[in-house]
């Protein structure tokens, strides 16, 4: 189905104007595995993929490679069922909690994180003093 019109949708007003799109009219949508806490991959999605998304209880992105809306597990059989949806503080990026059924990555994998696999890092550690001053509220985002 083309995204011919991205704007007719039947996405909650309340919920579309609280949103912060990228030039392509798409929101980054962070998809995790609601029990295990894991992160399973990242998608697209513009207000039609959320409106479907929200509604039906099964996770549909937009493909920007094939310029199509696309549910998760239509294919494959690797649905993913939602549990919950959030949006960040600053409407850019969305949480999507899933149960995940098989792999989450087209590659076959369960995550798309290990393909690629973890990258060198130095890792930084707590304080082991406690700051004598707090952050002020919000002042790392």
């Amino acid at each position: 189905m083309p995204r011919e019109n991205p704007s007719a949708t039947l996405l909650d007003p309340q919920v579309a104007q609280r949103l912060r799109h990228d030039e392509h009219g798409l929101v980054a949508a962070v998809v995790q595995q609601h029990d295990t806490r894991e992160v399973l991959m990242v998608g697209w999605m513009d207000d039609e993929a959320l409106h479907r998304t929200l509604t039906t209880g099964r996770v549909t992105f937009w493909s920007r490679s094939r310029q199509e809306y696309w549910r998760k597990g239509d294919t494959s059989g690797h649905a993913q069922y939602v549990k919950a949806v959030s949006l960040d503080c600053d409407g850019d990026a969305l949480l999507v909690e899933v149960d995940q059924v098989g792999a989450a990555c087209h590659t076959g994998t369960r995550t798309c994180f290990e393909a690629g696999g973890p990258l060198a890092v130095v890792a930084g550690h707590r304080p082991t003093t406690a700051p004598d001053t707090a952050p002020a509220p919000g002042g790392d985002a």
